[in-house]
């Protein structure tokens, strides 16, 4: 079965005010190479056997490109496909949501919605940015401290209980490792790529009692997120590769592909950022 993947084009994708450390330049996008590297990201896919569709963008949401965030998608044999919607942190980025719940739910996902109240005071939780799955589906990491909230992530345990899916609450603590989907990339079912310098002590311990092998990644490995590549049918895409991450890659059965994601990076985000994988 080929991997069936979401991507939103970056018509209109921009830097427009500072959401993390990666944003400070203020460094204006070039649109048309913007455009060309989300074309080779595409195209990447799909070579990898992958089967894209894509999401309409929509004027004035610059961080629509980011299709990981807005919602996340899930499989159970009890209920079907799902999906759960996300309560981001940016006023703008919580703009993208009904739109990508829309395009979820006319393709017949269910909608589980948590109770994360609404306003500033309220609990958050962001998609594939921060809830990612084991390969096998059979747990769920969490990351929290940035942007999803620890008690919006306990929630979403509670909401995932009701499925019988156990979630792994994880505790990030560098800001530019904002999102897990920047620190944490399972392999396969028994490695997991991770950077080890983002997590609180507690959740670093609990991570290493739960692979059979963890690889590590340096600080300047992570912040260039060489951890936030999409594993595609024996494929590792990546926007750069170091001489440790090849040897890791290749003791996994991995081949990297590098694609340039200079202009996304600017906004803080990176290939595994700009995907969701569909059940």
């Amino acid at each position: 079965m080929p991997k069936h993947v979401l991507l939103c084009p970056p018509a209109y994708f921009d830097v427009v005010d500072q959401k993390n450390p990666y944003m400070a330049g203020k460094l204006p996008v070039d649109r048309q190479k913007a455009q060309r590297q989300w074309e080779a990201l595409r195209s990447a896919l799909e070579q990898a056997g992958c089967e894209v569709e894509t999401i309409t963008p929509v004027a004035g949401l610059e961080d629509m490109v980011f299709a990981a965030n807005q919602v996340f998608v899930g499989f159970h044999d009890n209920i079907g496909k799902f999906i759960v919607p996300s309560r981001m942190v940016h006023d703008s980025r919580q703009r993208e949501v009904p739109f990508y719940v829309d395009w979820y739910r006319q393709r017949g996902y269910k909608i589980i919605e948590v109770d994360l109240g609404t306003g500033q005071g309220n609990d958050r939780l962001e998609g594939h940015g921060d809830l990612l799955w084991q390969p096998d589906w059979s747990r769920i990491y969490a990351g929290y401290g940035f942007r999803s909230t620890s008690s919006g992530v306990e929630k979403f345990r509670d909401a995932m209980s009701k499925l019988g899916i156990p979630v792994v609450p994880l505790e990030l603590v560098d800001p530019h490792c904002y999102h897990l989907d920047t620190c944490f990339c399972p392999l396969n079912n028994e490695a997991v790529l991770i950077y080890p310098g983002a997590y609180a002590p507690e959740s670093l311990v609990t991570l290493r009692g739960l692979w059979k092998r963890i690889h590590e990644l340096t600080a300047d490995e992570a912040h260039k997120f060489m951890g936030n590549g999409i594993v595609a049918n024996g494929r590792y895409l990546t926007p750069y590769v170091s001489p440790r991450l090849e040897a890791i890659l290749r003791q996994e059965g991995l081949s990297p592909v590098i694609l340039d994601t200079s202009e996304f990076e600017k906004s803080g985000g990176s290939l595994f950022c700009m995907k969701a994988f569909l059940p």
